[in-house]
């Protein structure tokens, strides 16, 4: 059984070779696959700092670089400390540049109005 990651990296390899409605095929199941991930570590996150108290989860998040306050709730701060750790994943690396490279050839998953 392959991965998400496996898949992700697999569908970003095809990319570049993929055009017009093959890519968009490619981009919109790598973004399920992405959100799944990103879904998978986001409850990783929150019972690894279950038991931080919000000012701890405010720090946490600052020092992994996440511009963050005590106003925000803590759903707010765990998703912080996810994206932080999910935007460092192969997985996550692998969706953007393949999102930034159909982008430049003016495909996207977002319809243009």
């Amino acid at each position: 059984m392959t991965t998400t990651t496996q898949r992700i990296l697999d569908l970003a390899a095809s990319a570049p070779a993929s055009h017009d409605e093959d890519l968009v095929l490619l981009l919109h199941e790598a973004n399920e696959l992405y959100q799944e991930g990103f879904e998978s570590l986001r409850h990783t996150v929150a019972a690894r700092f279950a038991g931080l108290s919000p000012e701890g989860l405010v720090a946490a998040a600052t020092a992994a670089g996440m511009p963050c306050d005590t106003s925000q709730d803590r759903d707010e701060l765990l998703l912080l400390l996810a994206l932080a750790d999910w935007e460092m994943t192969p997985a996550a690396m692998a969706y953007s540049e393949m999102a930034e490279d159909a982008a430049r050839r003016g495909v996207c998953l977002i319809p243009e109005e």
